[in-house]
């Protein structure tokens, strides 16, 4: 069949909509017509040439759509089912997926390739030849063949385009602070960067039980936007934040920082470092050029102090029960997703969205495909 998709053909160049061929299911996939997809950062790593991926590549990872054919051996979804799609695969058995670890599971190791796990593609172009999917989704397309092991099928009284947003995002953020960070009640956490990772870190730490939030952007909109989400203070830069969690906290530091914002670098990671107090904790959700190195720490500093620095991937979380979790949580009015979204585009309008992402102006934009 055809779809219209969003592909990158090189780095430093922007999405392009053409129409692309694209398979049917093989045996363990699935058919989805997509509803929404969630505009990410991780996306524009990709135009930036910081996520080094093969091209041609459709982008697009944090997606929801209607299940509208399944292969022979599917047996966890069936056409008209609701699901929303994880952008790391969980195959259940793995040495990761059976210890609790889904987020690392093996499957996982195509998804910047853009192929399934057998090295195949489900997308091609006349003139480009074989295309990848971004996350084993490419989720900025109309139509998509997608893994079943990416797949989590959820309510459907739920609305897809706030749904979507537990495909990557909301996870991401949330597990940063309640899985990898730890948080507990009466906690102190920084959060650096407020956008649409950053501000379900707050979300996961107001809900833990911190007792003081302390975000810090640089954009006002997202400051502002922050304390509206719980955060107890929210300032413009690093050194004002700090100066602050020292008088909170009677000169002990924080017990969390946690960096999510849009681009790693050395400094953040050092004011992090420095904010937190002794047997505190500092998480490292955002990326940067895996040849960049943003790690620049005094271990006797680390020793002395008993601090801990550490990587997350999906927020540590197990995406076939924290997906499902997160939907409830939101269901009961517990978890806010329909206020993270600023602005819905068509997919025409995707290389806008992005724009504005970059600008500043909005959470968390969202692909509709219903427009």
């Amino acid at each position: 069949m055809k779809t219209r998709a969003a592909v990158l053909t090189g780095p430093h160049t922007p999405f392009e909509i053409l129409e692309l061929e694209l398979d049917e299911p093989g045996p363990h996939e699935v058919l989805l017509k997509m509803t929404a997809s969630g505009l990410c950062h991780s996306d524009l790593h990709m135009v930036d040439g910081d996520n080094v991926v093969r091209f041609p590549i459709v982008g697009g990872h944090e997606a929801a759509g209607v299940v509208e054919q399944v292969g022979s051996a599917v047996t966890k979804v069936a056409p008209g089912d609701h699901v929303v799609c994880s952008f790391t695969p969980a195959c259940g058995i793995c040495r990761y997926c059976s210890t609790g670890r889904q987020n690392l599971c093996n499957m996982g190791a195509t998804i910047l390739e853009g192929s399934m796990p057998d090295g195949t593609f489900r997308m091609r172009h006349d003139e480009l030849g074989e295309v990848g999917a971004f996350c084993m989704l490419g989720s900025f397309s109309e139509y998509a063949t997608v893994s079943d092991a990416s797949c989590v099928k959820v309510d459907p009284w739920l609305p897809l385009d706030s749904a979507v947003l537990v495909g990557c995002g909301v996870p991401t953020g949330w597990g940063t602070a309640v899985n990898a960070g730890g948080v507990r009640p009466g906690d102190t956490t920084v959060v650096y960067g407020v956008g649409g990772v950053g501000m379900n870190a707050v979300q996961g730490a107001v809900h833990a039980g911190a007792k003081y939030v302390v975000a810090v952007d640089p954009v006002d909109f997202k400051r502002r936007t922050a304390l509206e989400f719980g955060a107890t203070h929210a300032f413009a830069d690093a050194a004002e934040a700090a100066a602050a969690v020292k008088e909170l906290t009677w000169g002990e530091g924080a017990d969390q920082a946690l960096c999510v914002v849009g681009v790693m670098d050395e400094q953040v990671v050092s004011d992090a470092f420095d904010v937190v107090g002794k047997g505190g904790t500092v998480v490292i959700t955002g990326v940067a050029n895996p040849e960049k190195l943003t790690v620049h720490l005094s271990g006797s500093a680390m020793v002395y102090n008993q601090k801990t620095v550490k990587g997350t991937l999906f927020g540590s979380s197990n995406p076939q029960y924290d997906i499902v979790r997160l939907l409830r949580l939101y269901d009961a009015g517990r978890l806010k997703l329909d206020e993270l979204i600023t602005s819905r585009y068509t997919l025409d309008q995707l290389n806008d969205g992005y724009q504005d992402l970059r600008d500043g102006k909005i959470i968390r934009g969202i692909l509709d495909f219903t427009k």
